[in-house]
C-alpha cells in the first residue's frame, strides 16, 4: 500500500472510530431521557432496558446480525466474528447504529413491559430485524431493493429511516400491542397525563444526544477520499446544526399555539425531532431547506403526538413515534424539495416513498408477530401489582431513591433510621447517656 494511502485510511479508520464513540455515548442521553419521563418507582427498570439493550445487542450484531444483513445483501455470510483489523473497526461502526435503533424501543414501552420479553425482543431486532433493514440499503453488495424496484436509489446518508425511522415504527407498534400504563385513560377514552419525574434528566439526555449526534450525521462523511472532504463535512455539520435548533422552535411554536404555553419537554423532543428529520439528507439539503426540514420536523411533534395519544389511544411514554418515526419517514420524504444540487424530483420522491414502505412494513409486521407471541404467551406485560408497586422493586429488587421509597431494609452509615414519610428522628437525647 502507497504511503499516502496508507495515512488516507489510517485517518479514515481513526475518524470512524472516534465518531462510533461519539454514537456509542448517545446511550447516555437515552438513558437521562427515557429515565426522566418515567415514574420514579420504574427508573431503574429503565436504565437496566439501556444497559442490556447495548450489552446484548452488540454481541448479538456481532455474531449473527452481522452474517444476516451480509447473507441478506448478497455476499453470503459475513459475520463479523470471522472478520479481522479493520473489518472489526467496520463492524463497531455498523454495531453502533443498530443499537441506536434498538434502544428507541425501549421509551415506548417504558412501565409494563417484562424485561424478560424486552431482552428477547432486542435480541431478534438485532439479529434479524435490523439487518434485513440495512441489506435492502447500506449493506447490500449491488443496487439496493428500492433501486432494483424503481431503478432509483434510496437516499438515506446516516439513517433517518433506516435506524430511526424504523426504531419509533417498532416502538409504537409493540406499545400498541402492550396496551396502555394503569390510568393512563379513563372509561370514556380520555387520557390522563402521567408526567415523568425529571425534567432535569430529560432535558439533560436531550443535549447528550444532541452531542452525540454530529458523530452519527457528520461521522457518517470520511474525512479522505481523493482530497478533503471540505464540502460534505460542513454541509452536513451546518445542516444538522439549523434543523436541531429550527426543531426546537417549531415544536415551541405549535405548543404554544394549540396551549398558550411552551412545553419544555416539546422543546426538548422538538430538538431531537429536528435532528432526526435531517438525518437522512444532511449530505444533500441546502441552507433554507435545513430551517424548512427541522422546522417542520419539529412543528409535526405535539401534533403527531396528540394523534397516536388522543385518536389511536396508543401510549408512546417517550414519544419515540413522533420524534423517531414521523419525523424519520418526513425528512426522508422530504429529501428531493430541500436537495441543494439538481434532483429528478418525481423518481426521487417514488424511490424515498418505496424505501419507507417497505422498511416500515417490515419493521412493523416483524414487531407485531414477536409482541403478540409475547402477549398470548403471558410474557409480554408484567401482572397488574408489579405495575402498580413499580417495575424497580418487582423486576429488579430494587429502589432508585431509597430515601423516598418504602424504607425497608435500608441502613444509612451511622446506623440511624431513614424516616420516609416526611417525619423527623429525634435528635434531642443525649449520645453520652
Amino acid at each position: 500500500m502507497a504511503p499516502l494511502q496508507a495515512s488516507t485510511e489510517a485517518l479514515n479508520y481513526t475518524w470512524v472510530l472516534v465518531v462510533s464513540f461519539l454514537i456509542f455515548f448517545m446511550h447516555a442521553g437515552f438513558a437521562m431521557l427515557e429515565a426522566g419521563q418515567v415514574r420514579s418507582k420504574n427508573v431503574a427498570n429503565q436504565l437496566t432496558k439501556n444497559l442490556l439493550t447495548w450489552s446484548v445487542g452488540v454481541a448479538v450484531f456481532f455474531l449473527i446480525g452481522s452474517g444476516i444483513a451480509s447473507l441478506a445483501g448478497g455476499g453470503g455470510w459475513g459475520a463479523a466474528y470471522s472478520a479481522s483489523g479493520l473489518g472489526w473497526i467496520d463492524w463497531l461502526y455498523g454495531a453502533v447504529f443498530a443499537m441506536t435503533g434498538a434502544t428507541i424501543v425501549s421509551g415506548a414501552v417504558a412501565g409494563r413491559a417484562k424485561l424478560r420479553a424486552y431482552v428477547a425482543y432486542t435480541f431478534l431486532l438485532a439479529a434479524v430485524i435490523y439487518p434485513v433493514v440495512i441489506a435492502m440499503t447500506w449493506s447490500s453488495t449491488g443496487p439496493g431493493l428500492v433501486e432494483v424496484i424503481t431503478g432509483t436509489a434510496f437516499t438515506d446518508f446516516a439513517g433517518g429511516m433506516i435506524v430511526h425511522g424504523m426504531g419509533g415504527i417498532a416502538g409504537l407498534t409493540a406499545a400498541a400491542i402492550l396496551g396502555p400504563r394503569l390510568g393512563r385513560y379513563n372509561d370514556d377514552g380520555s387520557a390522563n397525563v402521567i408526567p415523568g419525574h425529571s425534567m432535569t434528566f430529560a432535558v439533560l439526555g436531550t443535549l447528550i444526544l444532541a452531542f452525540g449526534w454530529y458523530g452519527f450525521n457528520v461521522g457518517t462523511s470520511a474525512i479522505y477520499s481523493d482530497g478533503f472532504l471540505a464540502e460534505q463535512l460542513g454541509r452536513v455539520a451546518m445542516t444538522t446544526t439549523i434543523a436541531m435548533a429550527c426543531g426546537a422552535m417549531g415544536a415551541a411554536a405549535v405548543a404554544w399555539y394549540k396551549t398558550g404555553k411552551v412545553d419544555t419537554l416539546y422543546v426538548a423532543n422538538g430538538l431531537l425531532a429536528g435532528l432526526v428529520g435531517i438525518t437522512a439528507i444532511p449530505h444533500t439539503t441546502s441552507v433554507w431547506g435545513a430551517f424548512v426540514v427541522g422546522g417542520l420536523a419539529g412543528a409535526q411533534l405535539p401534533i403527531v403526538f396528540s394523534f397516536v395519544e388522543k385518536t389511536l389511544k396508543i401510549d408512546d411514554v417517550c414519544a419515540v413515534f413522533p420524534v423517531h418515526g414521523s419525523a424519520g419517514v418526513l425528512g426522508t420524504l422530504l429529501y428531493p424539495f430541500v436537495a441543494a444540487g439538481n434532483v429528478a424530483i418525481a423518481s426521487a420522491f417514488i424511490a424515498q416513498l418505496v424505501g419507507v414502505v417497505l422498511i416500515g412494513g417490515w419493521t412493523l409486521t416483524a414487531t407485531a408477530i414477536i409482541w403478540y407471541v409475547f402477549k398470548m404467551t403471558g410474557q409480554a406485560r408484567v401482572s397488574r401489582s408489579h405495575e402498580q408497586e413499580g417495575l424497580d422493586v418487582s423486576e429488579h429488587g430494587v429502589e432508585t431513591y431509597p430515601e423516598f421509597g418504602s424504607g425497608q431494609d435500608t441502613v444509612v452509615a451511622d446506623g440511624g433510621e431513614v424516616r420516609t414519610d416526611g417525619g423527623t428522628v429525634d435528635m434531642t437525647e443525649d449520645d453520652n447517656e
